[in-house]
């Protein structure tokens, strides 16, 4: 199973370290090409004056508009009463488990669900809310029969079981439909409400065809509440929203200001935000293609073997005896970041990566992997 952004950024190198290493290699700044995540984007001008130009009040107050457009936006454009913007999906998806979840209640997510596994225990830790870990299968989803079998009876000896949280897309791999009206409806059979981590859920809508508006508000519809992240793939600097009926969000709001999310002006924020969901959405199919590019120009590469997902991902299991640190070094000395654990390599595309960073890239691992793998 793939590893999320927290992961590679426990087991990665400095990353100061490699970032001066390839600067270093390279007067030019902007000749480094930076695949550690879709959060490295920095928002262009066009978004910039957006957020210059933005309408501000005191959002704690309700009294943004342009949070308050956001909001409605965001909302109307999945298909939910009310949204609730945050300063990111950690934030977003901690508000969700709070709401749907009480003390001694348990919530249901994947191993390698960023939810559960990379967002530091913040619903066992200020919640009293207990995680329940399942495997995943080779796609990234749940096994519904293992779903099933962790509901807990209703007994005084158990944590009652609350929330089912699946994530779209999953290790780059974008769920299909039919998996999540499943899952949601078997969670529904079994008296659970219904949470999605879609930190990156435009690039599953764009990955499945068609209008990505429609297909987003499609995927939504199957749950109960819906993190939607800005600052990855949508490239604004920062912001999540939490989508949901209105008491929901409403009680969610009361959440957001005990976790100390409450922001004053931050129609400066919101205005990026808006202007990713205008103008950043289908570009995302650029993304995509870049990294099946980067794929397919890496296929027979000694000592690596390329597992693109279908999205802006691409990873890289390496070869017995090939050290992933030594890689990333060697990569980052030639102006390439990427992140990666112990046998795997990701290599994660975005805005600021053009078709011809993508090929230069496909030469950097090329050369980089020949020096090693010949010595």
């Amino acid at each position: 199973m793939p590893t999320t952004d927290a992961a590679r950024a426990a087991d990665a190198v400095d990353v100061s370290r490699a970032v001066n290493a390839a600067e270093a290699a390279h007067d030019e700044p902007g000749h480094l090409i930076d695949l550690r995540s879709d959060t490295v984007t920095r928002p262009g001008e066009a978004m910039r004056r957006a957020m210059a130009g933005a309408e501000v009040g005191d959002d704690v107050f309700g009294d943004d508009p342009t949070v308050n457009a956001l909001q409605e936006r965001i909302a109307g454009l999945l298909g939910f009463e009310s949204a609730l913007f945050v300063a990111s999906g950690t934030q977003s998806n901690l508000c969700a488990l709070l709401t749907h979840c009480g003390r001694g209640d348990e919530y249901i997510a994947g191993q390698m669900a960023h939810i559960y596994r990379w967002e530091g225990g913040g619903a066992a830790v200020l919640g009293g809310i207990q995680p329940q870990p399942l495997p995943h299968r080779a796609d990234g989803t749940l096994n519904p029969l293992d779903i099933a079998a962790a509901v807990k009876p209703d007994d005084a000896h158990f944590a009652r079981t609350r929330l089912l949280c699946l994530e779209n897309t999953i290790g780059g791999r974008a769920v299909s439909m039919d998996y999540l009206k499943t899952a949601t409806h078997l969670a529904r059979e079994h008296g659970l409400a219904t949470h999605l981590d879609g930190a990156r859920l435009f690039n599953a809508a764009v990955a499945g065809g068609g209008d990505p508006y429609e297909r987003a508000r499609l995927i939504a519809g199957h749950f109960d509440s819906v993190s939607v992240c800005f600052s990855k793939g949508l490239g604004a600097p920062v912001g999540s929203a939490l989508v949901g009926s209105r008491e929901f969000v409403a009680e969610a709001r009361r959440w957001r200001k005990v976790l100390g999310g409450g922001m004053r002006q931050a129609g400066v924020l919101a205005a990026a935000a808006l202007y990713a969901l205008d103008h950043q959405v289908t570009r995302l199919a650029d993304d995509h293609a870049h990294a099946a590019l980067f794929a397919e120009g890496l296929k027979d590469v000694d000592g690596l073997t390329m597992e693109p997902s279908g999205t802006n991902m691409v990873f890289a299991a390496s070869a017995p005896g090939v050290e992933t640190d030594e890689v990333r070094d060697r990569l980052a000395r030639r102006g390439l970041l990427c992140a990666g654990y112990p046998g795997q390599l990701r290599f994660v595309f975005h805005l600021d990566v053009t078709r011809a960073d993508t090929e230069r890239a496909v030469r950097i691992v090329r050369e980089t992997m020949t020096e090693m793998v010949t010595g």
